[in-house]
Protein backbone atom coordinates (compact mmCIF):
# COMPACT_ATOMS: atom_id res chain seq x y z
CA UNK A 1 0.00 0.00 0.00
CA UNK A 2 1.53 3.02 -0.67
CA UNK A 3 2.06 6.17 1.15
CA UNK A 4 -0.23 8.38 -0.43
CA UNK A 5 -3.44 5.89 -0.03
CA UNK A 6 -2.22 5.17 3.45
CA UNK A 7 -2.77 8.67 4.35
CA UNK A 8 -5.60 8.98 2.95
CA UNK A 9 -7.52 5.87 4.89
CA UNK A 10 -5.92 7.17 8.25
CA UNK A 11 -6.45 11.10 7.37
CA UNK A 12 -10.70 10.13 6.80
CA UNK A 13 -12.63 8.92 10.36
CA UNK A 14 -15.29 7.54 8.50
CA UNK A 15 -13.14 4.78 7.03
CA UNK A 16 -13.85 1.43 8.25
CA UNK A 17 -9.76 0.35 9.61
CA UNK A 18 -9.47 3.79 10.82
CA UNK A 19 -12.60 2.87 13.56
CA UNK A 20 -11.63 -0.40 14.14
CA UNK A 21 -7.92 0.85 14.75
CA UNK A 22 -9.28 3.42 17.37
CA UNK A 23 -11.42 1.06 19.11
CA UNK A 24 -8.65 -1.12 19.34
CA UNK A 25 -6.00 1.30 20.63
CA UNK A 26 -9.13 2.62 22.95
CA UNK A 27 -9.73 -0.67 24.50
CA UNK A 28 -5.59 -1.13 25.02
CA UNK A 29 -4.72 2.25 26.39
CA UNK A 30 -7.99 2.05 28.85
CA UNK A 31 -7.09 -1.44 30.46
CA UNK A 32 -3.48 -0.40 30.98
CA UNK A 33 -4.95 2.69 33.06
CA UNK A 34 -7.40 0.12 34.93
CA UNK A 35 -4.70 -2.20 35.74
CA UNK A 36 -2.51 0.67 37.52
CA UNK A 37 -5.31 0.19 40.29
CA UNK A 38 -5.19 3.84 40.87
CA UNK A 39 -9.50 3.65 41.07
CA UNK A 40 -9.39 0.40 42.22
CA UNK A 41 -13.19 0.05 43.44
CA UNK A 42 -14.32 1.19 40.15
CA UNK A 43 -12.51 -1.97 38.02
CA UNK A 44 -15.20 -4.54 37.44
CA UNK A 45 -17.38 -1.41 36.15
CA UNK A 46 -14.48 0.55 33.76
CA UNK A 47 -13.83 -3.48 32.54
CA UNK A 48 -17.30 -4.69 31.78
CA UNK A 49 -17.55 -1.26 29.57
CA UNK A 50 -14.24 -1.34 28.08
CA UNK A 51 -14.69 -4.56 26.51
CA UNK A 52 -18.59 -4.13 25.68
CA UNK A 53 -17.19 -1.34 23.54
CA UNK A 54 -14.28 -3.78 22.37
CA UNK A 55 -16.77 -6.38 21.11
CA UNK A 56 -18.62 -3.92 18.71
CA UNK A 57 -15.52 -3.86 16.50
CA UNK A 58 -15.18 -7.30 16.88
CA UNK A 59 -18.75 -7.51 15.48
CA UNK A 60 -18.22 -5.33 13.19
CA UNK A 61 -14.95 -7.70 11.78
CA UNK A 62 -17.19 -10.79 12.33
CA UNK A 63 -19.99 -9.14 10.21
CA UNK A 64 -17.45 -7.87 7.67
CA UNK A 65 -16.30 -9.85 4.46
CA UNK A 66 -13.37 -12.13 4.47
CA UNK A 67 -9.99 -9.61 4.99
CA UNK A 68 -7.69 -10.68 2.43
CA UNK A 69 -4.47 -9.20 3.01
CA UNK A 70 -1.66 -7.45 0.52
CA UNK A 71 0.78 -10.02 1.15
CA UNK A 72 0.58 -14.02 1.14
CA UNK A 73 2.27 -14.57 4.08
CA UNK A 74 2.25 -12.00 7.23
CA UNK A 75 5.50 -10.18 7.74
CA UNK A 76 7.40 -10.14 10.85
CA UNK A 77 6.42 -7.63 13.80
CA UNK A 78 9.22 -8.67 15.92
CA UNK A 79 9.21 -9.81 19.33
CA UNK A 80 5.48 -9.53 21.08
CA UNK A 81 5.22 -7.14 24.67
CA UNK A 82 5.44 -9.07 27.87
CA UNK A 83 1.86 -8.90 29.32
CA UNK A 84 2.78 -10.37 32.36
CA UNK A 85 2.81 -7.19 34.56
CA UNK A 86 -0.48 -6.42 33.15
CA UNK A 87 -1.83 -9.76 33.85
CA UNK A 88 -0.66 -9.55 37.58
CA UNK A 89 -1.98 -6.23 37.92
CA UNK A 90 -5.20 -7.09 36.64
CA UNK A 91 -5.37 -10.31 39.23
CA UNK A 92 -4.36 -8.25 42.43
CA UNK A 93 -7.04 -5.90 41.22
CA UNK A 94 -9.62 -8.75 40.74
CA UNK A 95 -8.95 -10.96 43.82
CA UNK A 96 -10.82 -12.85 44.61
CA UNK A 97 -14.11 -12.33 42.12
CA UNK A 98 -11.18 -13.14 39.10
CA UNK A 99 -11.86 -16.81 38.62
CA UNK A 100 -15.10 -17.72 36.81
CA UNK A 101 -16.59 -20.71 35.25
CA UNK A 102 -17.19 -20.77 31.39
CA UNK A 103 -18.12 -23.09 28.52
CA UNK A 104 -16.09 -23.18 26.21
CA UNK A 105 -18.28 -24.20 23.15
CA UNK A 106 -21.58 -23.57 23.56
CA UNK A 107 -22.67 -25.73 20.80
CA UNK A 108 -20.64 -29.05 22.04
CA UNK A 109 -22.91 -30.99 23.87
CA UNK A 110 -22.72 -31.33 27.06
CA UNK A 111 -19.73 -29.82 27.40
CA UNK A 112 -18.54 -29.70 30.82
CA UNK A 113 -17.29 -25.63 32.65
CA UNK A 114 -13.99 -25.11 33.39
CA UNK A 115 -12.49 -22.40 35.08
CA UNK A 116 -11.14 -19.02 33.59
CA UNK A 117 -9.86 -15.88 35.01
CA UNK A 118 -10.81 -12.58 33.72
CA UNK A 119 -6.85 -11.36 34.30
CA UNK A 120 -6.09 -14.06 31.82
CA UNK A 121 -8.60 -13.20 29.23
CA UNK A 122 -8.24 -9.31 29.49
CA UNK A 123 -4.29 -10.11 28.73
CA UNK A 124 -4.70 -12.54 25.87
CA UNK A 125 -7.13 -10.11 24.28
CA UNK A 126 -4.47 -7.15 24.54
CA UNK A 127 -2.13 -9.41 22.87
CA UNK A 128 -4.00 -10.56 20.03
CA UNK A 129 -5.15 -6.46 19.72
CA UNK A 130 -1.30 -5.41 19.40
CA UNK A 131 0.04 -7.65 16.85
CA UNK A 132 -2.77 -6.34 15.02
CA UNK A 133 -2.02 -2.94 16.41
CA UNK A 134 1.89 -3.56 15.21
CA UNK A 135 0.96 -4.29 11.70
CA UNK A 136 -1.65 -1.13 11.26
CA UNK A 137 1.30 1.50 12.51
CA UNK A 138 3.70 -0.08 10.18
CA UNK A 139 1.15 0.50 7.32
CA UNK A 140 0.59 -2.35 6.46
CA UNK A 141 -3.23 -1.56 7.04
CA UNK A 142 -4.83 -5.09 5.55
CA UNK A 143 -2.66 -6.92 7.19
CA UNK A 144 -4.11 -5.62 10.66
CA UNK A 145 -7.60 -6.35 9.51
CA UNK A 146 -6.96 -9.37 8.51
CA UNK A 147 -5.71 -10.51 11.51
CA UNK A 148 -8.02 -8.41 13.99
CA UNK A 149 -10.86 -10.24 12.06
CA UNK A 150 -8.99 -13.66 11.80
CA UNK A 151 -8.07 -13.22 15.63
CA UNK A 152 -11.28 -12.11 16.50
CA UNK A 153 -13.06 -15.30 15.33
CA UNK A 154 -10.01 -17.78 15.97
CA UNK A 155 -9.40 -16.44 20.20
CA UNK A 156 -9.85 -13.19 21.22
CA UNK A 157 -13.57 -12.72 20.39
CA UNK A 158 -14.47 -15.76 22.30
CA UNK A 159 -11.99 -14.81 24.99
CA UNK A 160 -13.44 -11.21 25.40
CA UNK A 161 -17.44 -12.47 24.85
CA UNK A 162 -16.41 -15.00 27.93
CA UNK A 163 -14.88 -12.03 30.40
CA UNK A 164 -18.06 -10.15 29.24
CA UNK A 165 -20.27 -12.69 30.73
CA UNK A 166 -18.09 -12.71 34.04
CA UNK A 167 -18.16 -8.92 34.37
CA UNK A 168 -21.84 -8.82 33.61
CA UNK A 169 -22.80 -11.46 36.15
CA UNK A 170 -20.60 -9.74 38.72
CA UNK A 171 -22.20 -6.30 37.79
CA UNK A 172 -25.73 -7.83 37.62
CA UNK A 173 -25.39 -9.72 41.09
CA UNK A 174 -24.41 -6.24 42.88
CA UNK A 175 -27.71 -4.55 40.76
CA UNK A 176 -29.94 -7.02 41.74
CA UNK A 177 -28.69 -7.59 44.94
CA UNK A 178 -28.24 -10.75 44.89
CA UNK A 179 -24.40 -11.33 46.29
CA UNK A 180 -22.72 -14.46 45.94
CA UNK A 181 -21.12 -16.12 49.05
CA UNK A 182 -17.12 -16.03 50.24
CA UNK A 183 -14.62 -17.57 47.28
CA UNK A 184 -14.30 -21.36 48.77
CA UNK A 185 -11.59 -22.82 46.34
CA UNK A 186 -12.85 -22.43 42.72
CA UNK A 187 -8.94 -21.66 40.67
CA UNK A 188 -7.96 -22.26 37.01
CA UNK A 189 -6.36 -25.92 38.38
CA UNK A 190 -9.48 -27.13 40.05
CA UNK A 191 -12.77 -28.75 38.99
CA UNK A 192 -15.37 -25.96 37.89
CA UNK A 193 -18.10 -28.31 37.54
CA UNK A 194 -19.45 -28.47 40.88
CA UNK A 195 -22.93 -26.77 41.25
CA UNK A 196 -21.46 -24.71 44.40
CA UNK A 197 -18.68 -23.10 42.92
CA UNK A 198 -20.12 -20.29 41.53
CA UNK A 199 -22.06 -19.60 44.47
CA UNK A 200 -18.77 -19.47 46.32
CA UNK A 201 -17.55 -17.00 43.76
CA UNK A 202 -17.34 -13.35 45.00
CA UNK A 203 -19.58 -11.97 47.66
CA UNK A 204 -18.73 -9.40 50.36
CA UNK A 205 -16.00 -8.36 48.68
CA UNK A 206 -18.31 -7.50 45.21
CA UNK A 207 -19.98 -5.83 47.59
CA UNK A 208 -16.78 -3.77 49.10
CA UNK A 209 -15.41 -3.46 46.05
CA UNK A 210 -18.47 -2.59 42.90
CA UNK A 211 -21.24 -1.60 44.48
CA UNK A 212 -20.15 1.64 45.83
CA UNK A 213 -19.18 2.47 41.96
CA UNK A 214 -22.43 1.99 40.85
CA UNK A 215 -24.49 3.58 43.51
CA UNK A 216 -25.67 0.89 45.58
CA UNK A 217 -24.30 1.62 49.05
CA UNK A 218 -23.14 4.71 50.98
CA UNK A 219 -19.38 5.12 49.54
Amino acid sequence: MSDATLNAITNDPDDFAVQISDQVESFIVSVTEVAKGDDPDSAVPYLLLEVSQLLLAGGRLGAHEDIVPDERYEPDVGPEPDVDELRERLAALLDPVDVYSEVFDPYVPRSAPVACRISDDISDVVTDLRHGMAHYRAGRVSEALWWWQFSYLSNWGPTASAALRALQSLVAHVRLDTPLGELDGLDTDSDATDDGDLENAAGAVMAAEIAAPLGLKNA
